[in-house]
């Protein structure tokens, strides 16, 4: 039976920081995010991070001058993010059309998904229309969703002869080490679930030579080296069907549907 994200994230949170966001990969994987989507953000901007974790994106928005809403379906998640000074509440994805009751009336210029939040969503077409009424018209939607052929995943498990490991993003959908249900939608899948409120404006390869979470740890000086290469060649069609995870921009149309 899938254990429900909820169960799932409050029994990694206190953990998560030190298995994840504060080791050399997963930072050199969260500043590709941010080298991306930094130069979209304006002081005084209204943000929304989705799936907010323990808060290190919402905190860095917040640096850059930005009034920050961070929600995530964990309260251990939304605890560890407070610690850190995010303004963060409990809330999941599938509920955001939620949000105008519970924080009145608000919109956003600029909404982040990342690493995965909507991965644990079956059919993204059910938060189009919750999504369009919150970001502004020519707003800004980032998601950064695990990709379907993962080299280094691939790699890493067949080498251990673990074959079903290595092909589980492969169909589709799969079950996670967590018990959670976890679906690899293709990009066009995503661009469609938005059409016609959103057009997608970038999409970018996130952890191509940057190794994901599970991979024991290499070398700092590797890695700074795979972030570099990185750097190079994540907007390459190749890189972004091999990498971990894809960073995808949407852009708000306008209303009536106008670019």
């Amino acid at each position: 039976m899938s254990a429900t994200p909820l169960a799932a994230f409050d029994s990694i949170a206190a953990s998560y920081d030190d298995q994840w966001t504060c080791t050399t990969a997963g930072v050199l994987q969260r500043e590709a995010v941010w080298r991306r989507v930094d130069p979209l953000i304006e002081r005084g901007h209204r943000v929304l991070d989705l799936g907010c974790g323990t808060g290190e994106d919402a905190v860095h928005f917040a640096r850059l001058g930005a009034s920050v809403l961070a929600l995530d379906i964990s309260s251990g998640m939304v605890a560890r993010a407070r610690e850190k000074g995010a303004n963060a509440h409990v809330m999941r994805a599938e509920d955001v059309g939620k949000m105008q009751g519970a924080f009145g009336p608000i919109s956003f210029d600029f909404i982040l998904a990342n690493f995965g939040v909507l991965n644990c969503v079956r059919d993204l077409s059910r938060l189009r229309e919750p999504l369009s009424r919150l970001v502004r018209p020519n707003g800004h939607l980032a998601i950064c969703l695990m990709g379907r052929f993962c080299l280094w995943e691939s790699g890493y498990y067949w080498f251990q002869r673990k074959f079903r490991k290595a092909a589980r993003r492969w169909f589709g959908e799969t079950q996670a080490s967590l018990g959670l249900k976890v679906y690899y939608p293709l990009v066009r899948q995503v661009r469609d679930a938005l059409t016609p409120d959103f057009d997608l404006c970038t999409d970018t390869g996130i952890g191509v030579c940057v190794p994901p979470s599970f991979v024991p740890a290499l070398p700092d000086g590797l890695l700074r080296a795979f972030g570099r290469i990185d750097q190079r060649i994540a907007g390459a069609k190749v890189a972004r069907v091999v990498a971990d995870h894809r960073l995808l921009v949407f852009r708000r149309r306008q209303a009536g549907g106008e670019g």
